[in-house]
Order: structure tokens, then sequence, then C-alpha cells
């Protein structure tokens, strides 16, 4: 398999896992009476794993998009050109401002 396959799997599958967890939290405090419905239900694993389900695609979502968005790489630094008019902060060129003169016309 591709390295980038396994990498957003391996992601996927933490979001799964984290959301899990969520919906284990959310039970264990009985947030919104979540675990009273879920104790007076006859089929209580339904409700339960479609909105483990759920909360885990959306987790797993989240987690791909953030690990795609970390492996961003740094730009090589460019060398700084001599007497330029330019300032180089971190890699990045700050213009500076120049004045110019306009003459006034009358129309």
């Amino acid at each position: 398999m591709p390295k980038l396959v396994i990498f957003l799997a391996k992601h996927a599958a933490l979001g799964f896992v984290m959301a899990a967890a969520f919906v284990g939290g959310l039970v264990a405090l009985d947030v919104g009476h979540l675990r009273a419905l879920l104790a007076g239900s006859h089929d209580a694993w339904l409700p339960a794993s479609i909105l483990t389900f759920v909360m885990g695609l959306t987790f797993a979502s989240v987690q791909m998009g953030v690990a795609v968005m970390l492996l961003a790489e740094d730009e090589p630094q460019q060398p700084t050109p001599r007497g330029g008019s330019k300032a180089h902060v971190s890699g990045l060129a700050v213009l500076q401002p120049v004045p110019v003169r306009i003459p006034a016309r009358r129309r």
C-alpha cells in the first residue's frame, strides 16, 4: 500500500478511537440523560453504535485533515540579496514604503 494511504488510515483509526472515547464519556457523564435513554431502550446497542459511527466519521475526517495540514514542509531559505531595499524576516520579504512625489495640476 502507498505510504499516504497508510498514513490516512492510521489517522482515521485514531479519529474513530477518539470518537468511541467521546461517546463513552457522553454515556458515562449522562449528558442529556443519554445513559437513562439507552438503559430504558430494548435495543440500546443500535443507537449507541449509530452515534459512535457518526461521531467516528466526524472525528476521523477532522483528524485526517489536521494530519494532512501538518505535513507542510518549510520552504527553503532564500539567500539574502546584497544591497537590496527589502528587509528579510524569517525568510519572508518585508516591503518598505517609498514616498513618491506627484505634481498637482489644474483642470
